[in-house]
């Protein structure tokens, strides 16, 4: 039986106290039906969401607790990460921002991977004050691919839009280097599996952008197209993986090619997100595919200029929630299917 309803238990980290992410999980929450789908469980401080509940005027009622245990279904449960006090200043850089956001994000990850949770949607940090000692990652994604099972992936998903990263948080000037035969072999088989198992496409059709302009244009602007992409998606379709390219992105999205296709890969992080972001921000959900736990977080960042004025669109934080749920749903009955495969009868003689 799937596990559904109020008892999916969704684990929240706060990320930047400073930005606009305590603002958009209250405003999730407001709505009461949202606790017939789910139970959020907030890795913060009760007292500083207090806080920020007065501040916004919000209506959601904060359950607070000190254990995971003491969590109540259909609740808002705010779990006491850390004790500390801390004023929030909307909108400022603040190392102590930044290192409430790694706890809160650390705790979940750890609640997660012991199942005490059952799907992780993380609110936006800030990349630059999260670094320390002890946390010395870009940001989730990295920190997610240590801690669990699997080949982590950045997938940004928006209804049946769905695009891919090769590469995503290195420099420009690296991701060639970074692109060989066996990276996206990795990436496009992570993709395959993610559509099939989370998403429900039983043959998904895959399409890879070229990384150079014109694809190289036969090597006049770049070799990597025809010298790793070409050989490498040719191998694979022959294997019998509906993978198509690599197609020049320049025009891919603006003549609506991506519609034919169930997934999209890019070669590096703005090649994708750009158009992905032009076609459904503040619908689209980030979402860490290719792990053996489910990550989702929504399409957009910190947000510092417009931090504290009550005013941040709160629809992207919640698609990741429907997001990560309706996955989580997807796994269970796709593992049970996988578990019990058709029996036929054997005849008798």
């Amino acid at each position: 039986m799937m596990k559904k309803a109020e008892n999916t238990i969704v684990g929240i980290s706060i990320g930047d106290l400073n930005g606009i992410g305590s603002e958009v999980i209250l405003k999730t929450f407001e709505d009461s039906r949202m606790l017939e789908f789910c139970t959020p469980v907030i890795f913060a401080n009760v007292k500083i969401l207090s806080f920020v509940k007065k501040t916004f005027e919000s209506t959601s009622a904060l359950h607070g607790i000190d254990t995971l245990d003491q969590m109540v279904l259909g609740k808002i449960n705010v779990l006491n990460v850390w004790r500390d006090t801390f004023d929030i200043n909307f909108g400022a850089n603040d190392e102590m921002a930044g290192k409430f956001a790694i706890q809160s994000f650390v705790a979940a990850t750890k609640a997660l991977k012991e199942g005490k949770i059952d799907v992780l949607v993380t609110a936006p940090i800030n990349k630059n004050n999260i670094q320390s000692a002890e946390f010395k990652f870009p940001g989730h994604t990295d920190y997610l691919d240590q801690e669990l099972e699997g080949d982590a992936l950045m997938f940004m998903v928006q209804d049946n839009l769905r695009v891919g990263l090769l590469t995503d948080h290195i420099p420009v000037n690296q991701v060639a280097a970074h692109l060989t035969e066996k990276l996206l072999i990795q990436k496009i088989e992570t993709i395959k599996k993610s559509l099939i198992q989370d998403f429900s496409i039983n043959k998904p059709k895959i399409a890879v952008l070229g990384l150079n302009p014109h694809c190289g244009d036969g090597g006049v602007i770049g070799k990597e197209d025809d010298e790793i992409m070409k050989p490498t998606i040719k191998k694979l379709f022959e294997k019998g993986t509906m993978v198509f390219g690599p197609y020049a992105a320049d025009g891919f999205f603006g003549n609506n090619q991506y519609e034919k296709y169930d997934a999209v890969i890019a070669a590096y992080h703005d090649q994708g997100l750009i158009p992905f972001k032009t076609l459904s921000f503040g619908k689209g959900v980030n979402y860490t595919a290719g792990l053996n736990k489910i990550r989702t977080s929504p399409d957009h960042g910190t947000a510092f200029e417009i931090a504290g004025k009550g005013i941040a669109d709160f629809n992207s934080f919640k698609e990741a929630v429907y997001l990560a749920i309706d996955i989580f749903n997807s796994r269970i009955e796709y593992n049970e299917i996988s578990k019990k495969p058709l029996k036929t009868k054997e005849k008798h003689a």
